[in-house]
Formats: structure tokens, C-alpha cells, sequence
């Protein structure tokens, strides 16, 4: 069945496992055969070290997939490194363009002490939260200036982690080129209602990470005070679309009528069996819902 809106999906349960970050060409080709046989035929864009945009287009095009948007970050926390963001985010753009794409996601990087007690906003500092801001419409201002928009992309164990960091630069950076990329399931855990923000924010939303949120776990995490690699590895906070506490009919009720961004699916750590039967559940939940059938036929 082919899609009526843009979707993709993101291969990190390959990528990341138990021997750690591993992004080499041999692991996206697994991956990228397992996700083909599934049915998916949009990839997000993640370069392997020391490969080109143009390799990188020929390992897709080799399995059949094309081109989505992918995900930048930088330690937007810290003003001396602002100009070293804004170069490192001219280049992601850059290769977005080689690639046919004009869109992704932005983040702040991740930080040792949110990690090791997430989506409670730990240490919340109103002040870094500022620079953050800062940095980051600097960055999607020189992004924007190269041909691609980025949206902020809110994720626990970041400086934009609780809805009140990811109100405060979203507030301080309207009218700049920095527009919203939420990640459902990053918002869920660290408190926020989804819908809500999404509604707030509606004219600026770009593209939607697609993750859900096994309540439960993450209420248990919580308690026992889990770090976030135990959280999402061990008691397996994320699940895959659908078979969380995510009411997704409201998430995409308050989308504007005429989006037309990219929706990803992102669950890093699967909550089903493989890695392959939870992108399979992931998509059968888009084949299932309206609101990714109805219409006219689009990437899928």
C-alpha cells in the first residue's frame, strides 16, 4: 500500500545496540534490506563516516530506498561553541541538498547530567536555556541561508527536555528561520501532552518524529531513578506507534489541514521482539490510520 503522506523511518535499532553508536556502511545495508522486505521506502539521512552524500545516495538507491530528513545537534548550551554549530549545520544542509532534501531536525546535544536522571529536567536553568535558543536560531538562520529548514527536535536528557524549555525557545526564537520538529515520544516522557504543544505551536511544526510511549516503564523508571540507557534499553520506555500512551488522533488532529511535512518513525530501542517486527508493527499502524491513507497517493 503507498502512503498519502510523506513518511519514512529511521534505522537506529540497527545502528544502535549493545556494542554501542555503530554507523558503518555494512550495518545501514542490513538494515536497509530488512526495512525494504518490510515495506518502507524512505530511510532518514544519517552519513556514515568518511562516506559521501554520494555514496550514501547509492547505498539507498542500491536498496531501492530515497532520501529523508535527518537529525543535527550540537552543544548549543555552550555560546563559545555557536559558530562551531553553525558551520557544522552548513554542512548537514549541504548534504540534505545533494541528497533532494530541504528539511530536518535540530537538537541540543545530550548532557551528562539529564541522562542520568531524564525527563524530569534536572538542573533546569533558565538562563542556559536562553543560550540554547540562541544557538539554535543561529544555526537554522545559516541552514535556512543554504537552501534547508530545521525544526527543533525537543529530546530528555537535552537542555530542551520538559515543555517549558521547549515553550521558552520556541517563544524566543519566533520570527527567526528555527522552526518545531516534535518527537511525540520525547514529549511524552518528559511530561508534556504532544497534542497540546503541537496545536500551540501548529504554524511552525515542519516535520514529526513518530514514538510512542510505554507509560507504565516510564512511570518505573522514574521511581527507581533509572538512567536514560537503562530506561530505554533495559525497562523499554519507547514502543512503536499505536501501542503506547500516545493519543495519535489528537497528535495529528492538531496539525494544520494542509501539512505537508515528513513523518518519521523513530523508536530506538524496539519494545517488540527485533528490530525488523517493530518496524513492521510501526507501519502497519500508518497502513491502519486515516489520516496516512486517505488521500491522494504521495512517498510512502
Amino acid at each position: 500500500m503507498t502512503l498519502a503522506r510523506r513518511t519514512a523511518i529511521n534505522p537506529l535499532p540497527w545502528i544502535l545496540g549493545e556494542a554501542g553508536y555503530r554507523l558503518d556502511r555494512a550495518v545501514l545495508a542490513d538494515a536497509m534490506t530488512e526495512l525494504s522486505a518490510v515495506g518502507y521506502t524512505h530511510l532518514t539521512i544519517e552519513l556514515p563516516p568518511e562516506t559521501s552524500p554520494a555514496e550514501y545516495g547509492r547505498l539507498l538507491a542500491d536498496h531501492d530506498f530515497a532520501p529523508a530528513p535527518g537529525y543535527f545537534s550540537a552543544a548549543f548550551h555552550d555560546r563559545d561553541r555557536h559558530r562551531e554549530a553553525v558551520e557544522g549545520i552548513k554542512r548537514h544542509a549541504q548534504a540534505h541538498l545533494e541528497l533532494g532534501v530541504d528539511s530536518a531536525f535540530i537538537a541540543a546535544d545530550l548532557l551528562p547530567e539529564r541522562m542520568t536522571r531524564p525527563a524530569v529536567g534536572a538542573g533546569a536553568d533558565a538562563d542556559r536555556t536562553l543560550v540554547v535558543a540562541e544557538g539554535l536560531a543561529a544555526a537554522a538562520e545559516a541552514a535556512a541561508a543554504e537552501g534547508v529548514r530545521y525544526g527543533l527536535h525537543p529530546h530528555v536528557g537535552t537542555a530542551v527536555e520538559v515543555e517549558q524549555e521547549v515553550r521558552t525557545v520556541l517563544d524566543a526564537t519566533a520570527g527567526s528561520a528555527l522552526r518545531f520538529g516534535p518527537d511525540t515520544g520525547h514529549l511524552r516522557w518528559a511530561g508534556a501532552v504532544p497534542e497540546k504543544l503541537i496545536a500551540d505551536y501548529a504554524d511552525r511544526v515542519l516535520d514529526v518524529h513518530l514514538k510512542d510511549v510505554d507509560a507504565r516503564a516510564a512511570d518505573g523508571a522514574r521511581e527507581r531513578r533509572e538512567d536514560y540507557m537503562v530506561a530505554t534499553g533495559g525497562s523499554k520506555v519507547w514502543t512503536e506507534p499505536g501501542r503506547g500512551a500516545i493519543d495519535f488522533d489528537a497528535v495529528l488532529a492538531a496539525l494544520p489541514d494542509a501539512f505537508d511535512g515528513w513523518f518519521v518513525i523513530e523508536v530506538d530501542v524496539p519494545n517488540l521482539g527485533t528490530p525488523a517486527e517493530s518496524s513492521a508493527a510501526s507501519l502497519e499502524f500508518l497502513r491502519r490510520h486515516p489520516y496516512f491513507t486517505a488521500g491522494s497517493a504521495s512517498a510512502g
